[in-house]
């Protein structure tokens, strides 16, 4: 039970860490995070899912358009990450 756990921490963090990571690097995230946590609680839960669903989306451009301008080194990270996992199972 507690390898679960600290496991989705792990992968929460990583998450939270590649949000963070695009949202310094591309203003249409910051944008789009500014806007959510700007809104009033009852106009933010009338929108919570369109406000999701439109920041997945910028989420996503971000991170194709970032993996196109730095293909050699996502290659590199994508390497990194499989050779982590690997080492981690045994």
């Amino acid at each position: 039970m507690r390898r679960i756990v600290s496991e989705t921490a792990i992968s929460a963090g990583a998450l939270g860490l590649l949000v963070v990571a695009l949202v310094s690097f591309d203003g249409r995230v910051r944008e789009q995070i500014a806007l959510s946590v700007s809104s009033r609680p009852s106009v933010e839960l009338a929108n919570a899912g369109r406000q999701l669903k439109d920041l997945t989306a910028v989420v996503l451009e971000a991170a194709h358009d970032q993996s196109i301008g730095h293909a050699p080194l996502l290659i590199f990270v994508l390497a990194a990450v499989v050779l982590v996992l690997f080492m981690l199972r045994t």
